[in-house]
């Protein structure tokens, strides 16, 4: 049984499977993304229920662009979807939305929504959702180093100022930016055992959940029962 007054401040999705899901069904691959995204919208109003601070889902690595021309535009055309017909609920849930990634190379329409969504839900105080948009994990930290380098440069800090806050402050989900602690947990869907380049600096002490459930199966029941699996587990972050 959960213990809310042990809730995760900050859970990570891999939100994973979508293409397999629809295999199974002789489905084309859009057809596993439209139901993952209503997924997505379920977990996203579970997550605030149970008082998760920030959640974070991987919806498009820097990565992904290896996929066809027609897998890749209709994703973005998801993102116009997805806030055309949610944007009025997650404001009126209190939720803000965050972008970690450089989105800029998105389509304009789909630039013009996520624009729209950040504008309308910026002042909300409640659950902090954070969608990971041409986001990779290397390419994060790259941008946080290039950052601090222009520092020195400029000469505002010294190379010995170069600590791991630091370094933190400047990532996507750092303070200059998303402003979210690092995820307590990281639940990944469809039974891939891997991060594939995803928060690498921020889940050095994060809880791993790994399910065979496919993404568009993964339901709020689910979400719950990894967050009560989480809940019994011991973290030592490296003591004994």
């Amino acid at each position: 049984m959960l213990d809310m007054t042990r809730i995760p401040k900050h859970v990570a999705l891999v939100m994973d499977g979508n293409g397999r899901w629809a295999d199974k069904r002789l489905m084309p691959k859009m057809g596993g993304h439209n139901a993952g995204m209503k997924a997505m919208k379920e977990i996203v109003k579970r997550a605030s229920t149970l008082g998760v601070e920030h959640l974070t889902v991987y919806a498009f690595s820097t990565e992904n662009w290896k996929r066809s021309a027609e897998e890749v535009g209709g994703i973005f055309k998801l993102i116009v979807v997805y806030v055309d017909n949610e944007l009025k609920e997650l404001n009126e849930n209190n939720v803000r939305v965050n972008i970690l990634g450089d989105y800029s190379m998105l389509p304009s329409e789909s630039v013009e929504r996520i624009n729209k969504a950040l504008e309308t839900t910026k002042d909300n105080t409640g659950m902090q959702f954070n969608i990971a948009l041409n986001y990779g994990g290397r390419d994060e930290i790259k941008r946080s180093v290039q950052d601090i380098a222009k520092l020195v440069k400029a000469g505002e800090i010294e190379p010995e100022d170069i600590t791991e806050d630091l370094i933190g402050e400047y990532l996507w989900t750092g303070k200059h930016h998303a402003d979210s602690p690092d995820p307590e947990l990281i639940i990944r869907t469809s039974g891939e055992l891997r991060l594939s380049n995803y928060l690498l600096w921020q889940s050095a002490y994060s809880e791993f959940i790994f399910t065979d459930t496919l993404w568009p199966d993964f339901t709020p029941e689910k979400f719950e029962e990894c967050i009560e699996e989480f809940q019994g587990r011991k973290r030592r972050f490296g003591g004994r």
